[in-house]
């Protein structure tokens, strides 16, 4: 639940492993993640034999399609009821670890490390976002690349819709977004199949690009250029929805 002190849980600990986290993004659009997947193959042009990392992988779906496709690919997720989903699908080059990118990286060194739809900036502390890239920049070959794909955080506010109600299955989520001090805050209640009130929280900080390329330079990592949607078009502040960064070890 939400928490109550500094030793609470933090949120995304408890929702992502949440049933009901992945009920209510169950749509979410695979043709999409499979575009924008291909779009960045042929981009980066990864080798049959390079390694990929998928940091913060969930349950996998990018990792899985991404293996299919040939290449020798891990996953890391910080939440144990995804990765148990995930290794469902494992092989001799796909493989699932549960793990805190805030810890450093013990599996090997990878030649991409691919950051995908906004899984980075949830923690309290900011400087945890640079402990963090610079895990996964020492988890890099030297002359690998790192993508991070991220909100247009200006647009997101400038389009946030205060209050959303979803149904899914059954179950009627109600969904309020606001900005508090420097993070995009979601608050999800709903009523659960046992009949009790459930409160869930997000919150994702809202990284400017300016604040971003600050945290590059402090984890020693190179920005090549930055894209602004899944085809892969250059980024435009005022109209990208997607902020794509391609970074350089």
């Amino acid at each position: 639940m939400l928490p109550s002190s500094a030793h609470s849980p933090e949120w995304f600990s408890t929702w992502f492993d949440s049933p009901y986290y992945h009920l209510l993004y169950h749509n979410r659009d695979q043709d999409e993640a499979r575009f924008f997947l291909d779009n960045l193959l042929r981009r980066l042009h990864p080798k049959p034999k390079e390694r990929l990392l998928d940091l913060a992988c969930g349950r996998g779906r990018h990792a899985i399609y991404l293996n299919a496709q040939g290449f020798d690919v891990t996953g890391i997720d910080l939440s144990p009821e995804s990765i148990d989903a995930a290794r469902q699908h494992e092989n001799e080059r796909l493989h699932f670890h549960v793990h805190d990118m805030r810890a450093p990286l013990p599996y090997g060194r990878f030649d991409f490390i691919l950051n995908l739809f906004t899984s980075f900036g949830y923690f309290d502390e900011e400087a945890e976002n640079v402990v963090a890239l610079r895990n996964a920049a020492d988890a890099l070959q030297y002359g690998g690349k790192l993508v991070i794909d991220f909100m247009n955080t200006d647009r997101t506010i400038g389009e946030l819709v205060a209050h959303e109600t979803k149904e899914v299955d059954g179950i009627t989520f109600e969904l309020h977004r606001h900005l508090d001090r420097d993070f995009v805050v979601k608050d999800i209640r709903f009523v659960d199949r046992e009949g009790q009130a459930q409160h869930f929280q997000e919150r994702v900080r809202a990284l400017s690009i300016e604040r971003f390329r600050e945290y590059f330079y402090l984890a020693g990592l190179r920005l090549g250029e930055v894209l602004g949607d899944y085809d892969l078009r250059p980024y435009v502040e005022e109209e990208s929805p997607r902020m794509i960064f391609i970074l350089k070890k």
